[in-house]
């Protein structure tokens, strides 16, 4: 593959990285949605100048301010309940499940959908209501104006329907359950694809000049085509030490620089660092072990003793196996030998640390429960069975740490007997 492709490739991950946070921010839709409105009034005002007048119908001012009255009126009161009710269904996502899934559940497009037609229109009434007071339209821009006024209305009104529907489910314990799983498939597949970035595989054993870091926070974005150019530029390798989700110090090294040659010039270590995108939380986008732990966290909160939701426990036990299977299967369809940036090196993620994330809280939470126990057995044995080496001794090797807890936790010899007929043997 050209670098050509591979610079584009990684564009496209950091816009996507981008992307999220705005629409993980409430503002912009919004804010979209009031510039459109002013646009459709201003647009409204010039149909004057183009339309033959005498082939119009005369729309009258009075009707269309007293619609504009209204609809100001009512889409204000509109937007302020939906605000509330958002609110609420933020809080039961955050509360119910856990709190990690709130990036997810304010990113819902619906809601913000919905909320930026509200405010939009509402903005739209104030700004058409006081053009025509003041005179700004003719007959032709009555007409154009009372035309877009219908299609807010109409607008309006399927954002309404389509927004109490998602607003019902919205913060639910299964629909949040669903946006996670989605948010950690996506970047489950993408690691999958791009295990190393699309950079060499990182050698066992770094070495070269370290890059610290100057903040704490995890590392949300490695930019690797931008330290792929910087590489280029001053005849380096740059064997990046960490990924996406790592917990960094200042006394942590980011990457390490091996020279090619004695005679080019080190990189300065701030041009190194800007290719890391660190804060103080981890995002969904290109961390899939911060989705596993996301989802063993609703589990671990579902078997407390407040809460004693076994069933919650056991449908994220499915939901872990189903993400482990897909991503077995879009590892192996996976081109492994594509290298992008042939002068970065970027070490795999790590299937044990994945699968130390999703199941290690849920075995040892769930051991005093036999029918959570039962289950997270049958899960390991199946995923033995999906022909993936790797999945299958990480399989067994759980398995056997969540057999141990059962048989610490379970009091009735029945119960135990029930977990050991079921438990994964190593053939």
């Amino acid at each position: 593959m050209t670098k050509g492709s591979g610079s584009s490739s990684e564009t496209t991950n950091t816009a996507r990285f981008y992307l999220a946070r705005l629409r993980e921010s409430l503002w912009f839709k919004p804010l979209i949605s009031c510039l459109l409105s002013l646009f459709a009034a201003l647009v409204a005002g010039l149909a004057d100048r183009f339309a033959p007048i005498q082939s119009l119908p005369n729309v009258s001012s009075e009707s269309i301010e007293t619609l504009l009255a209204i609809t100001a009126a009512s889409m204000l009161i509109i937007a302020v309940f939906a605000v509330g009710s958002m609110l609420s269904a933020y809080a039961s996502a955050s509360n119910s499940a856990t709190p990690r899934s709130f990036p997810l559940v304010v990113a819902d497009d619906v809601s913000q959908n919905a909320l930026s037609t509200f405010i939009g229109a509402f903005i739209f009434s104030i700004v058409a209501l006081s053009a025509i007071l003041n005179g700004f339209y003719s007959q032709a821009g009555r007409l154009i104006l009372f035309l877009i006024l219908i299609f807010v209305f109409a607008l309006v009104i399927l954002s309404f329907v389509r927004w109490v529907d998602r607003i019902a489910r919205l913060g639910q314990m299964d629909n949040t359950i669903d946006k996670v799983e989605t948010a950690t498939y996506a970047a489950l597949k993408l690691q999958a694809q791009q295990p190393t970035m699309g950079a060499v595989k990182a050698p066992a054993t770094l070495q070269g000049t370290p890059i610290y870091s100057e903040t704490v926070g995890y590392v949300q974005n490695i930019d690797v085509a931008k330290l792929q150019q910087l590489a280029e530029q001053i005849d380096i390798t740059i064997i990046v030490s960490v990924l996406p989700g790592t917990f960094v110090t200042p006394g942590k090294p980011l990457a390490y620089i091996a020279r090619q040659n004695t005679l080019e010039r080190d990189a300065p270590p701030e041009t190194v660092t800007k290719a890391f995108v660190i804060s103080d939380q981890r995002t969904f986008e290109s961390d899939p072990r911060f989705g596993l732990i996301a989802l063993s966290q609703i589990a671990s909160r579902a078997l407390s003793p407040a809460v004693n939701d076994a069933g919650t426990a056991i449908d994220i036990i499915g939901t872990l196996v189903r993400l482990f299977v897909r991503w077995a299967q879009a590892s192996e369809k996976n081109d492994h030998s594509s290298i992008k940036y042939d002068r970065i090196a970027i070490r795999e993620i790590s299937l044990d640390d994945m699968f130390d994330d999703a199941f290690n809280a849920i075995a040892r939470d769930g051991a005093p429960a036999v029918e959570v126990a039962i289950r997270l057995q049958k899960a390991f044995h199946a995923l033995t069975l999906i022909g993936h080496e790797e999945i299958r001794q990480a399989a067994i090797r759980h398995a056997k740490v969540a057999l141990r807890y059962a048989e610490q936790s379970l009091t009735l010899p029945e119960e135990l007997e029930a977990v050991q007929s079921v438990a994964v043997v190593e053939h």
